[in-house]
């Protein structure tokens, strides 16, 4: 079936000396998948005496990338080959006499089937979180995408943090439980802070913070982190010196407003104001040379920076693509005030990279672990029936490689098509002129030419909200409300920062993602962007502010074109005059109401005027859409 093939390498890296060989017929016949020539690494690994692999952003995508389309085999490996490359690091470590720890910042809800497919009565990544249960992680924190629903923060509380054993970590996060005399207390999710002792003898400290999210559920709460760091818990956690600081969380590492970053840039520094690194600069307050290790997340980039010459905080981008290292030699810096020698890679999360720097090939890269965690999602795949075809894309459609609108588009294929299919099916109201809005956002990934099936539609769009109306609204009123939320005009340039502020506070990170890429694209130049140029695939192709190239891998930029934050339905070919419906997720319905209410004075609208458009929820509208138009 298609989500138990996982795309493989063509060519295996097999290190010997300074010379790399790549021989299909050492390919094993165990791994039948869809061959790609993946570009290899062009260096080997740093390593430190202290050294970190980091995780962030997995969204499900426990099985890799599986389609055939670039850049997605750059990043085909699946969770079993990175529990293998993991086991063969920790073996180089010990041969080394290094530290190595593995660190994750957090969201591993909401993504793919994998997570998102389970049948009636279950719980988001319920099944798929057994299998992150079982490698070594040494630190995790929690992500904003575990808060969204109550009951997917219960089952982490409840079935995933115990088996962390006190290393998964939610420093400023609490849920609401019943006591053991039936009252309701508001605990911590995971732990507050952790101290342990590495295999080499190192202290650390460590706390795991989430950003000033807004956007959790009933039940659970997030401490704005400028407070959390005058609590006399964090007061006295950070007390005590370690030999080392290694600070994790689910917040970028640049360009945010709280927690350790510090920066801007052209597009978020008007809605997001610069306060520096809070929790950095409080652990500097009391220990000014100790070194810190940061691992940040929830932008979805490749990113770095170096707050002073002793401390170094990483962020490896999203959906099992990136794999993070961190280097760093520790034993050289005690007892003096000197710069620290950090290092950083992204990895691509592929064989060829895991065999590259394990100097292993295809016959010897595989652990029985491995394969049994390969093995079991293969499995939780068919049990949740991923592979399900509802019909056969004839294009690839791409949030930001094509323009919007155009035929490319997902966006335009959601809002002018897929949508109004899904939604008209056994609707009243069906007939009745419309227009639809929803935020950009609300798309998660691109839709590639061939089989189109359950997995495709939950990685495409996941998430089960509603679609909202509300009647009777004159066509002249609601064709301004799409270009009021996109802050159309410089009058409304306050008003878009204050939606844009909103909008990062509930957990949409596209414009932060979307800047990136476009920064990229532009560094890149005109006529760069040509597929399989020089032998080189389509990727990420970062720069940071750290020193030195972090990119493991020599790529192509992708190819990027911008879109709004908000998107819209065709006009209805009616009068000005006509009322229509006003059609919208209910992720957006605050921002929708207010900006009605702006733009009108004959009625003050609330919550209570959007009645539900359809039963179809948002993850099921492409499904809908396919069985009608591509099949």
């Amino acid at each position: 079936m298609l989500l138990a093939s996982v795309l493989a390498l063509v060519n295996l890296a097999t290190a010997c000396g300074d010379q790399h060989f790549y021989a299909p017929s050492d390919l094993a016949e165990k791994r039948e998948y869809p061959q790609f020539p993946l570009t290899p690494p062009y260096r080997p690994l740093v390593w430190g005496d202290f050294n970190v692999i980091h995780t962030t952003d997995t969204h499900g995508w426990l099985l890799g990338h599986q389609k055939s389309s670039w850049p997605e085999p750059n990043y085909s490996g699946d969770l079993g080959d990175f529990a293998s490359f993991v086991t063969h690091m920790k073996q180089i470590a010990v041969e080394k006499n290094a530290d190595l720890l593995l660190v994750d910042s957090g969201d591993v809800h909401d993504g793919t089937g994998l997570s998102d497919g389970y049948p009636p009565g279950g719980v988001d990544a319920h099944e798929s979180n057994k299998f992150l249960e079982r490698l070594p992680y040494d630190l995790m924190a929690i992500g904003n995408h575990e808060l969204y629903v109550y009951a997917d923060t219960y089952d982490m509380y409840t079935n995933f943090v115990p088996q962390l054993n006190g290393r998964y970590l939610s420093s400023n996060v609490n849920i609401t439980v019943f006591s053991s005399d039936g009252a309701a207390v508001s605990v911590p999710v995971g732990n507050r802070f952790v101290k342990f002792t590495t295999a080499k003898g190192r202290r650390v400290t460590s706390v795991g913070v989430l950003y000033d999210f807004t956007g959790n559920s009933v039940n659970t709460t997030v401490q704005l982190v400028a407070d959390m760091v005058k609590e006399s818990w964090f007061v006295e956690a950070i007390e005590e010196e370690p030999d080392v600081f290694v600070l994790i969380g689910h917040m970028p590492v640049s360009y945010d407003n709280c927690m350790f970053s510090i920066g801007g840039n052209a597009v978020s520094d008007q809605y997001l104001r610069l306060t520096g690194p809070v929790v950095f600069n409080a652990i500097r307050a009391v220990h000014p040379l100790t070194p810190i290790l940061i691992f940040g997340g929830h932008s979805h980039i490749r990113d770095c920076q170096q707050y002073d010459g002793r401390s170094m905080a990483l962020e490896s981008g999203r959906y099992m693509e990136t794999v993070g290292w961190m280097s760093a030699n520790l034993s050289v810096a005690q007892g003096n005030s000197n710069n620290i020698t950090f290092t950083r890679r992204y990895l691509d999360q592929n064989r060829v990279t895991y065999q590259y720097h394990t100097r292993t090939s295809n016959a010897t890269f595989d652990t029985s672990y491995g394969r049994s965690i390969t093995i079991g999602l293969e499995d939780l795949a068919e049990q949740f029936d991923l592979s399900y075809l509802y019909g056969y894309a004839p294009q690839d459609y791409t949030l930001s490689r094509n323009p919007y609108p155009s035929n490319g588009s997902i966006l335009s294929l959601f809002v002018d098509d897929a949508a109004p299919t899904a939604l008209a099916i056994n609707n009243s109201r069906a007939d009745v002129p419309n227009i639809f809005i929803t935020n950009s956002g609300e798309l998660r990934f691109d839709v590639f030419k061939g089989e189109f099936t359950k997995n495709d539609q939950l990685t495409a769009l996941p998430f089960t909200d509603s679609f909202l109306y509300i009647p009777n609204i004159t066509l002249s009123i609601a064709t301004q409300v799409l270009p009021t939320l996109n802050g159309a005009g410089a009058s409304d340039k306050k008003k878009r920062a204050a939606l844009e502020t909103e909008m990062w506070r509930r957990g949409y990170v596209g414009g932060r993602y979307n800047t990136w890429l476009a920064e990229m694209a532009r560094r890149a130049g005109p006529g760069s962007s040509v597929e399989m140029a020089g032998n080189l695939t389509l990727g990420y192709v970062t720069t940071d502010s750290c020193p030195g190239a972090g990119d493991d891998t020599l790529h192509i930029a992708v190819p990027y074109y911008s879109s709004p934050n908000y998107i819209g339905s065709t006009t209805p070919n009616v009068t000005d005059d006509t009322p229509i419906d006003l059609v919208f997720i209910d992720f957006i319905a605050a921002d929708v109401i207010e900006i009605l209410n702006t733009l009108q004075n004959a009625k003050n609208y609330s919550d209570s005027d959007a009645s539900l458009y359809s039963p179809v929820l948002a993850n099921q509208v492409l499904e809908l859409y396919a069985q009608v138009g591509w099949n």
